[in-house]
């Protein structure tokens, strides 16, 4: 294009001096040799400047075949530390895209953590608004994760096993004496049966057996051992002990508790372990009758106190009433009842400020 635009400007200083000297009349004239002067100063015009600055060429610049041709003449080969260089940019573009890449990432999974995290607190706090599951197990005992300190957890209709304030055994203390009235025995020789039920010895009697305590009677349901003794009579503790459980009517219970030291046989209690089942949990039905009058003490001085029953389900509003002199037993009694059962006692439990009363 160059070309083009040097010919044709050429040209036109050709023709301009043939008609100069058209004019002059000869080549060599004066007029003549001065075009020829301007002309020998004309130079090839850049095509950005063809057309005053305004023509196609001007907005289009370059070719691309011009472009490729300058950019030849500029070009030259890398020495070896501008390639080391080159080589090095490139390396730490890389590391760079991989670093970032990194960091995303960790952002992500921080964020994925956290995210869990705030889940799990928002759950917890659903959970600790609920109410807890009902715990409905039967099988409790005397030690380790099925021991007192557990009852309550171990069936919900238990709670009162850990939050009652009225429950039993106690250290027996700072009774108020006062002339209390007597209890009334109405026993009689009754049938009776035996069973080893896995906690302790019960003797379930038969219909008729009755005490009477402040114009209320209370009939005899069972009797059953603990070993040592549940109540303590301040702060001193007995071998064994045995409780006489009692109902009303109404389904409201009154505990006698006799306390067991070592002396002579004691004939009941030879006549329950005669009976004794083989196995846990048979029940033994002797043909004979059992007199309960025959394990009362000749004393019938007694404390008295609101309580509540020693084994799940902890029932509070018991009437207890604990006979002041022990009950004799022979040491070879108590050895037998201590190869099933030598530890079967709950232990003592806050007085809370509850009201005691003994005889005087």
């Amino acid at each position: 294009m160059r070309n083009l635009i040097a010919l044709l400007a050429c040209w036109s200083a050709a023709h301009l001096i043939s008609v100069a000297n058209a004019a002059d009349g000869a080549y060599g004239s004066p007029v003549a040799n001065r075009f020829r002067a301007n002309v020998d100063n004309i130079r090839p015009i850049s095509p950005m400047k063809v057309g005053g600055g305004g023509g196609a060429a001007s907005a289009r610049g370059l070719s691309a075949d011009e472009k490729v041709a300058d950019k030849g003449k500029k070009a030259r080969p890398l020495t070896e530390r501008e390639k080391e260089e080159q080589a090095e940019a490139e390396l730490q573009a890389r590391i760079a895209e991989k670093v970032a890449a990194m960091k995303a990432q960790q952002a992500a999974r921080a964020a994925a953590a956290a995210k869990a995290k705030k889940d799990a607190e928002a759950r917890a706090k659903v959970l600790a608004m609920m109410p807890p599951p009902r715990a409905n197990g039967t099988h409790w005992g005397y030690e380790g994760e099925i021991g007192p300190a557990n009852w309550h957890k171990i069936n919900s209709d238990w709670i009162k096993c850990s939050t009652g304030n009225r429950q039993s055994p106690i250290d027996i203390r700072d009774g108020m004496k006062v002339e209390l009235e007597q209890i009334v025995f109405d026993y009689h020789p009754s049938a009776f049966n035996v069973q080893d039920n896995g906690h302790t010895v019960q003797v379930t009697m038969g219909g008729g057996n009755f005490i009477t305590v402040g114009n209320r009677a209370y009939e005899l349901v069972q009797f059953h051992f603990h070993r040592p003794s549940e109540e303590r009579i301040n702060g001193k503790g007995f071998e064994m002990v045995v409780h006489l459980v009692h109902k009303d009517g109404e389904g409201r219970h009154a505990v006698l508790a006799l306390m067991l030291e070592r002396g002579k046989p004691q004939p009941v209690i030879q006549t329950v372990w005669n009976n004794l089942p083989l196995e846990k949990g048979e029940v033994s039905a002797p043909s004979i009758v059992l007199d309960p009058n025959d394990l009362l003490p000749q004393r019938r001085d007694y404390y008295t106190f609101m309580g509540s029953l020693t084994t799940p389900p902890c029932s509070e509003n018991v009437l207890w009433l604990v006979m002041k002199e022990p009950v004799q037993a022979s040491p070879a009694q108590m050895a037998l009842f201590s190869r099933l059962y030598p530890l079967n006692s709950r232990p003592i439990q806050p007085t809370s400020g509850r009201m005691i009363k003994e005889s005087m």
